[in-house]
């Protein structure tokens, strides 16, 4: 209600609201290890950060070898040789949104290389490394590698410590895609998992994930303040800075990305953390992901479910899978058994693929969620299960019985 009342424009320190959120980001530099002098924005989603996140290594990477891409973009005039072909690199379980960053900033998806993971679902160093060597050889520019702090199916953290030494001996832009995993930083117990991440050149998270705030707040951080600059900023006489007045001071935030106007997201993390403290957020993190851990446990306890990935955070991917049920019905008894705990109102998990497997993806992010909710869970999945399965063992047999009924009949005409 006071973001909404106060309604301040955010492009730059001609309202106090500014204030608070150059405050907010440095309070995040400083929990994300980032140097004092990095530079950031609050926008509306980790898919949003992201971008913006691609969009200064791009500028970075033909900078880097003397090309201006805001001058001369893909299609430069004649006489002016074209820029070599830009290739970023993320996992097969990166998010959706680098497919899009490519897009739109004008390398085209062909550009987003996706390197295989292993049976932990993290990005194989072995072939990363390959790619960049081929894609060298052949007169491509890496532009940047992304690292995942918790990926969108199972929650797996690439080595971000590898991927930052990789980064650093090749001359490549470190992005991490945070989205929720970045923010295990704020737990003393988890932060190793994410260990590296200090190291990225930009970082995107969203506090609307383990922030445990309302929508929409997210951040993209940049190491260096300047070059995230010279990716966004631009002049204009409606936005001349002033020595004096309301415009003193510029307009930095208007120059950190796409939007001019923004509102007031700072507000809610400021009043968050004034309210709550760090410990806060570091003991609902790790409650969160304890409760995964529980929710594991019971799945790996249960006769007739079983586990479709390795529990890296607070997402658990599981499905139910009895000993005489037969493989090729597994998928469909499942998304018949996620569509009944949805619409009979028990627990609404979502669903995701892996290795052509259906599972029930339960990504656990609720600072109110308790024990017995998963118990309750579990308990439903059995049942429904049972359910399910009853009524197709039901059909199968008497499609069994009419098939036998007809060929017997066409056997004694």
């Amino acid at each position: 209600m006071l973001a909404a009342g106060l309604n301040p424009h955010l492009a730059g320190f001609n309202h106090a609201p500014a204030l608070v959120e150059h405050q907010v980001i440095r309070w995040l530099a400083e929990l994300m290890d980032f140097p004092a002098g990095a530079s950031g924005l609050f926008v509306t989603g980790g898919s949003m950060a992201n971008v913006l996140g691609v969009a200064v290594a791009r500028h970075a990477a033909l900078h880097g070898i003397g090309y201006d891409i805001r001058q001369h973009g893909f299609q430069p005039r004649s006489g002016l040789a074209k820029p070599p072909v830009l290739v970023c690199y993320g996992s097969s379980e990166t998010h959706g949104w680098a497919r899009k960053a490519v897009e739109l900033l004008g390398l085209g998806n062909r550009a987003l290389r996706q390197i295989p993971v292993g049976a932990d679902y993290r990005m194989d160093l072995e072939q990363l490394a390959q790619a960049v060597a081929e894609d060298r050889s052949a007169g491509a520019l890496p532009c940047c590698v992304i690292g995942t702090a918790g990926t969108v199916n199972t929650g797996a953290t690439d080595d971000l410590d590898a991927l930052a030494d990789f980064c650093r001996s090749e001359r490549i832009w470190f992005h991490v895609d945070g989205a929720f995993g970045a923010l295990l930083k704020l737990s003393e117990n988890l932060r190793t998992i994410v260990r590296g991440l200090e190291r990225a050149d930009s970082v995107a998270f969203d506090l609307h994930k383990w922030g445990y705030l309302p929508f929409e707040c997210a951040c993209i951080l940049v190491r260096d303040a300047e070059l995230h600059r010279a990716a966004f900023a631009t002049s204009a006489s409606y936005l001349a800075e002033t020595a004096r007045g309301v415009i003193a001071g510029g307009l930095p935030f208007a120059d950190r990305g796409i939007d001019l106007t923004r509102g007031f997201k700072a507000l809610k993390v400021w009043l968050s953390f004034q309210a709550h403290g760090i410990d806060a957020y570091s003991t609902l993190i790790e409650q969160n992901v304890a409760q995964a851990r529980y929710l594991t446990e019971l799945v790996e306890g249960h006769p007739d479910m079983e586990l479709v990935a390795p529990t890296a955070l607070n997402i658990v991917c599981f499905r139910y899978a009895p000993p005489d049920l037969a493989k090729s019905d597994l998928n469909r008894v499942n998304e018949e058994i996620l569509l009944r705990l949805q619409e009979g109102g028990i627990a609404v998990p979502s669903a995701t693929t892996l290795a052509g497997r259906f599972a029930l993806r339960c990504a656990n992010v609720n600072h109110r969620s308790r024990r017995a909710d998963f118990e309750t869970l579990v308990e439903a999945v059995g049942r429904i299960g049972r359910e399910v399965t009853g009524r197709l063992q039901h059909d199968t047999h008497a499609l069994e019985e009419s098939v036998d009924h007809v060929e017997n009949q066409a056997r004694h005409r």
